[in-house]
């Protein structure tokens, strides 16, 4: 299936694994690019060393293009640009806007550069600037997230610029990418879906956890960081809603100090990317440290395990998912079924249609005509 972000960046089909800290590594990426979608490695929670020992590790398990997620406004922005671009990285994605400058410099070597964003007026922004295309996520996604869903902020979006759009949020099947089509999106990313894969490296435990919630079991808190972050709901996530500024201030240092260790910054520097991350937000100082180590959080359930110390960023889409197919097992299942739904939906068209042919079989078989 050709569309322009498949002709853009090379790719075999119009599907994109997200960036997802400590979630899309090495492992994740190549499984997602050989399958014929985009991988993106999720590099925030890296030192620039080890983003070059991850970029080298995916190269020498495919030779399809992949991408590499930067913070726009970490303070080695730079140096991470000149990296992909030193690797010959394919794409570089983002998860706030980066500056018209650091645009340039990496259109200027060759590289796509596609930010995402959750706001039409920030697509319009980026557009002007050169991004080549852009990840529209709406309110259903994982993480930090808006509040517009996605069937409303995705029209706007493509009306307004004039690049490929990518749809993000409540994808996980064939449909959803027909029906993003439908609106002029040039393909879906997903998140959730790649995460509950066979080759995603989140421990089994944590996988159960999102396999067994129900839509109604993600939630969307300002509690982590004081920006809106979808997750699934835990007992951590109700004890940081219900605790007052000098409990909640407490957690937050002792996270700080962790991810300080992990991550060998200064103090300064993480109160800098605490307030980088407040958005014009009124964030307590609390809310600052936790904004500047919510990584930690993330690594206490995505990496070891601890469900009862971490967070879980979720698309609501977790609610609907039962399985945990290889990547290549969901992305020719995805195809499948929007082949499927294509072929259907052209029979609509033809002259004398088979309604048998038209409706998809109803899951309890056979339903007794109403009344």
């Amino acid at each position: 299936m050709e569309t322009a972000f498949t002709k853009l960046v090379g790719v075999e089909h119009p599907i994109v694994q997200t960036g997802m800290g400590w979630v899309a590594g090495p492992r994740l990426v190549s499984g997602a690019a050989n399958a014929g979608a985009l991988g993106i490695l999720a590099s925030a929670t890296m030192t620039l060393d080890q983003l070059r020992s991850a970029v080298h590790e995916v190269k020498s398990r495919t030779d399809a293009p992949f991408g590499v997620n930067l913070r726009a406004d970490a303070g080695d922005a730079d140096e991470r640009a000149q990296l992909i671009i030193d690797e010959g990285v394919r794409v570089a994605s983002f998860a706030l806007a980066p500056s018209r400058e650091l645009i340039a410099k990496l259109k200027d070597a060759g590289v796509v550069v596609i930010p995402s964003i959750g706001a039409r007026r920030h697509a319009e922004k980026v557009a002007a600037w050169g991004a080549d295309a852009v990840i529209v996520q709406g309110g259903e996604g994982g993480g930090h997230t808006g509040d517009v869903a996605t069937t409303v902020l995705l029209p706007q979006v493509v009306d307004a610029v004039r690049i490929p759009v990518i749809a993000a949020g409540g994808f996980s099947d064939g449909r959803g990418l027909v029906a993003a089509l439908s609106y002029g999106a040039a393909g879906i990313a997903m998140g959730t879906r790649f995460l509950l894969t066979s080759d995603s490296t989140v421990p089994d435990a944590v996988k159960a956890e999102y396999l067994k919630a129900t839509v109604r079991d993600v939630t969307v808190t300002t509690a982590v960081d004081g920006l809106p972050h979808r997750m699934l709901r835990s007992e951590l996530v109700a004890s940081l809603e219900r605790a007052g500024r000098t409990k909640a201030l407490a957690k937050a240092v002792r996270h700080a100090a962790g991810f300080k260790k992990l991550s060998g910054l200064s103090w300064a520097e993480m109160i800098r990317d605490g307030l980088a991350m407040k958005h014009g937000k009124d964030l307590s100082w609390s809310q600052v440290l936790l904004a500047a180590n919510t990584p930690m959080l993330l690594k206490a359930s995505m990496v070891e395990g601890r469900t009862d110390l971490g967070v879980m960023a979720s698309g609501q889409v977790a609610g609907v998912i039962e399985d945990l197919p290889s990547c290549a097992e969901l992305v020719t299942r995805v195809m499948a079924e929007a082949h499927t739904v294509l072929e259907r939906l052209h029979g609509l068209g033809s002259p004398h249609p088979d309604p048998a042919h038209l409706i998809p079989p109803h899951p309890l078989g056979t339903l007794p005509p109403p009344g």
